[in-house]
């Protein structure tokens, strides 16, 4: 799935590329996938000499489910100092949080190919529990003890959104009754290696350089906006690039299978671009 982007960024900004073949959920659920991709990052760190890379330039970088996991192991190598420091991080339309699936972007893109609303929660669920039985009522909202969700709001809320992504059929929700017993099969979303929106400040602000892309017409575009919030209040140097006219996977989609979208093009190349200023 990601050869053809590996190749293009490899080539075109002169780096050498580590694509890590980590573990898929259902198979294997969380934190499978993420210590794989720790495990891969701090070995590649302790052996840049092996690959002919400076240890003082370590980017990570994911796409979607791949830019949670950039975001966890950016997070969780922030407090390391027996390493090198990551020079920064790349997340491409990344999914940061399973609290709350009715933000601006999911409602106004519910059903915008190629991640559907519900699809979204399927997946993380997946992920979390290796099954996605309370799929209807965590997109209802009713996984999230009232006062955990007062407690997350300064970070995770359509206040922190600005109004001109609210323009387009947003209207504000409120959550269904709160259940207990769902939250104990899903509070593990409340980890910041799974859900890396909700990471402590003191951890924010240890970050790298970051780069964020986001899709207009993408219901994990808002997760992104609220990142790139987070980070710049916490002086972290953020560089973001929108694609107005770009969608979930866009980026996957630059020349697959005689597929073309300029707007995937567009996003690479600004990838590329920022990987060659720094």
């Amino acid at each position: 799935s990601h050869e053809k982007i590996c190749r293009y960024i490899a080539r075109e900004s002169q780096s050498v590329v580590v694509s890590v073949g980590y573990r898929l959920a259902p198979e294997h659920k969380y934190p499978a996938a993420y210590e794989d991709c720790l495990t891969a990052t701090i070995h590649f760190l302790k052996n840049t000499e092996h690959y002919g890379v400076d240890p003082a330039n370590v980017i990570v970088c994911g796409d979607s489910a791949g830019g949670n996991l950039a975001a966890a192991v950016s997070q969780t190598l922030a407090g390391r100092s027996d390493l090198p420091k990551l020079r920064a991080q790349i997340l491409i339309y990344p999914g940061l949080q399973a609290l709350d699936f009715n933000l601006p972007s999911y409602q106004q893109n519910q059903g915008a190919p190629l991640l559907f609303r519900e699809r979204a929660a399927f997946f993380a669920l997946q992920y979390l529990n290796g099954d996605a039985l309370h799929m209807q009522e965590v997109l209802e909202g009713s996984h999230i003890p009232p006062d955990m969700r007062l407690k997350y709001r300064k970070w995770v809320s359509p206040d922190n959104i600005p109004e001109k992504f609210k323009v387009r059929g947003y209207k504000p929700h409120k959550p269904h009754e709160f259940k207990a017993e769902l939250f104990e099969k899903v509070k593990r979303f409340c980890e910041p290696n799974l859900c890396p929106l909700l990471a402590e400040d003191a951890i924010v602000q240890r970050l790298p350089e970051s780069f964020i892309l986001t899709c207009e017409y993408d219901v994990l575009r808002d997760d992104g906006l609220l990142y790139k919030k987070r980070l710049e209040d916490n002086g972290v140097p953020v560089t973001w690039y929108h694609l107005e006219d770009g969608f979930h996977g866009v980026i996957s989609l630059h020349d697959y299978c005689g597929f073309s979208f300029p707007a995937g093009k567009r996003g690479l190349d600004r990838i590329v671009k920022f990987i060659r200023g720094l």
